[in-house]
């Protein structure tokens, strides 16, 4: 899979809200309720991850959940990304 372009990334980005590119990687930071809601965030993260055969970074800091996407065979943002973020949004809703 081919990684995207700056201008590719940045059209993707424009239908997700609050994520951003930087570092060769798409990233949001999530505020859930509470810890417990965090954790079955992730839970539920993890499931679609694992779905896709694509895993992200995951840093928990109480009820804030940071996802990090990238390609790391591709050496940055491809549409396994995009797709992945598409499918955790609807997942958050």
């Amino acid at each position: 899979m081919a990684r995207l372009t700056g201008e590719q990334i940045s059209a993707a980005l424009a239908s997700l809200a609050g994520w951003k590119y930087g570092e060769n990687a798409i990233s949001k930071q999530f505020t859930l309720a509470d810890f417990k809601t965090a954790m079955f965030f992730v839970n539920t993260v993890a499931g679609l991850a694992e779905m896709a055969d694509h895993h992200p970074d995951i840093l928990i800091t109480y009820k804030r959940v940071t996802l990090t996407l990238s390609t790391h065979s591709e050496g940055g943002v491809t549409a396994k990304d995009i797709d992945l973020a598409k499918q955790i949004e609807r997942a958050a809703v």
